[in-house]
């Protein structure tokens, strides 16, 4: 309680608007710079010859015009991601082009949301803050990704900062409207995420006297409400309820509950883009050394914030960012990179500004200005090398998903097809099938249904390693395939309705 009273107190003694001179430092050329580098990197490293990963092919297959038909969408998803991607998708199928359109729209997400920041921090403290964030693998590689964590964070970025200059300007209307705006885009991503963005904003706005409007709140509310709008309705639509569909969500999350998975996060950074469980050995701790920096360097900047009584501008994202922390740090049972992105970009902000005090009053200048570019620099060089394994790992896939999609296609899995089993969803997509469980979390038809769809249609069931087909296919005709991504020792049980394509005659 004393904690939560010397936060509103920090709050009230500060929540004036900013002075001019505070941020007449130049316009938005540097963040500028700083969020086409941040495309044009994508554009060169990442876009050229990348393919779809197991996620993506989920939420692409829902407006895809390939011939397959859309992937299981299980419980804890939702389709802003999918709204995001529609316009490309209506017109192509081509892989390149979704990526081009997802790095340039990035870039200028990263620049709109450094860009709600202009009246509040000096253009130097955001050129930097972006390209803390953008220099970090997770936030380059997620860039031209259909995936919905790094949109999350531009979100969050923006939603604080208009809350903040709402909060400091009761004439700032435009910042009320993009609050909600920001607010709806983040709950129509991840409507968790949305809940943990909006409920400490939520409490600081109560907690300071000066911030307790009806209109902060209302903008907050209105805001989540109509983000989740579209999810909170296909729960009922598809999933039997809201509470049916939330409980399912938790369930395929591993039940949410107490779980402290620091360490799993840590080791992700390694480049694993999903540790669970996280088993794998740890290669480069190097990689981590900047997260162990972070919550410091935060720190540093809060009170170099409250040294300048500028404490708002730099507490409230801080605040937020631990907050967006709390679920995937204490309640989820498993780590992914993308996961914290949020928590970055909000972090970079108090991060920038103590850097950046730190270079204009430390003695001797020159020491401190060249140990931290020392420093920055072998940051970048750490982050470009695990950006750079995978994008390769990327293209390597994408040979090898292509290789199995086209033995599949010889041996007559062709359109109108069915594959189950060991990577089905990515299989299909190539394959221009329809990708059908029949058990787990994308559980979506039963045995004997399968069985019938054979009859009707080619049905492949792919296994690897040393697993065995179920029994349904085990009178199926069997044939070797490419090895999968991650797996060897791959096979393919086909259906009597698949037909192999004739010998070519001598």
């Amino acid at each position: 309680m004393t904690q939560t009273k010397a936060v509103a107190t920090g709050l009230r003694e500060t929540s004036r608007p900013p002075r001019r001179d505070w941020t007449a430092d130049g316009g938005l050329l540097w963040p500028a710079v700083v969020a086409s580098v941040y495309t044009i990197v994508q554009l060169v490293v990442l876009v050229p010859g990348s393919g779809l990963g197991w996620d993506e092919t989920v939420y692409t297959s829902q407006v895809s015009r390939a011939p397959s038909d859309t992937a299981f969408f299980s419980a804890p998803r939702a389709r802003g991601i999918t709204f995001l991607i529609a316009p490309v998708t209506a017109l192509t199928s081509s892989v390149e082009v979704l990526r081009v359109y997802l790095a340039l729209l990035s870039g200028a997400g990263l620049l709109l949301a450094l860009g709600v920041w202009r009246r509040l921090l000096p253009a130097s403290v955001l050129a930097l803050a972006g390209a803390l964030f953008a220099g970090l693998w997770i936030t380059l590689f997620y860039g031209p990704q259909v995936m919905p964590n790094l949109w999350v964070a531009l979100g969050c970025l923006c939603a604080v900062g208009f809350f903040v200059r709402a909060a400091l300007d009761r004439t700032d209307r435009t910042a009320l409207v993009g609050l909600a705006i920001a607010v709806a885009f983040v709950a129509l991503m991840r409507p968790t995420d949305a809940f943990w963005l909006s409920a400490p904003l939520a409490l600081v706005a109560l907690a300071v006297r000066r911030w307790r409007r009806w209109a902060l709140l209302t903008a907050l509310t209105a805001g989540g409400a109509v983000g989740c709008a579209e999810w909170i309705i296909e729960a009922y639509v598809s999933y039997g309820g809201l509470f049916t569909r939330l409980a399912r969500a938790s369930e395929i999350q591993g039940h949410l509950g107490w779980h402290l998975v620091f360490g799993d996060h840590m080791r992700s950074l390694d480049g694993r883009l999903l540790c669970r469980p996280c088993s794998v050995r740890w290669r480069r701790p190097a990689t981590a050394i900047w997260w162990f920096a972070l919550p410091l360097l935060t720190l540093g900047g809060v009170l170099v914030a409250a040294r300048l009584r500028r404490l708002p501008l730099v507490l409230v994202p801080t605040l937020v960012g631990l907050s967006m922390a709390v679920q995937y740090l204490l309640l989820i049972g498993y780590a992914a990179p993308r996961f914290l992105l949020p928590v970055y970009a909000l972090f970079a902000l108090p991060t920038a500004l103590f850097l950046t005090w730190l270079v204009r009053t430390a003695r001797p200048r020159r020491l401190v200005v060249g140990l931290l570019v020392t420093a920055a620099v072998a940051h970048l060089w750490v982050q470009g090398s695990v950006v750079a394994d995978r994008a390769e790992r990327s293209r390597a896939d994408r040979v090898k998903l292509n290789g199995v999609a086209a033995v599949l296609a010889r041996q007559g899995v062709t359109p109108p097809c069915v594959i189950s089993g060991t990577e089905a969803i990515r299989v299909a997509f190539r394959a221009g099938c329809a990708s059908r469980q029949t058990g787990g979390h994308d559980g979506s038809i039963t045995p004997a249904q399968l069985v019938a769809v054979s009859r009707e249609r080619p049905v492949a069931f792919v296994v690897a390693g040393r697993a065995r087909p179920p029994a349904y296919a085990r009178g199926w005709r069997v044939e070797r395939i490419p090895d999968l991504p991650g797996l060897s020792d791959c096979r393919v049980y086909l259906s009597p309705s698949a037909r192999p394509d004739p010998a070519p005659t001598p």
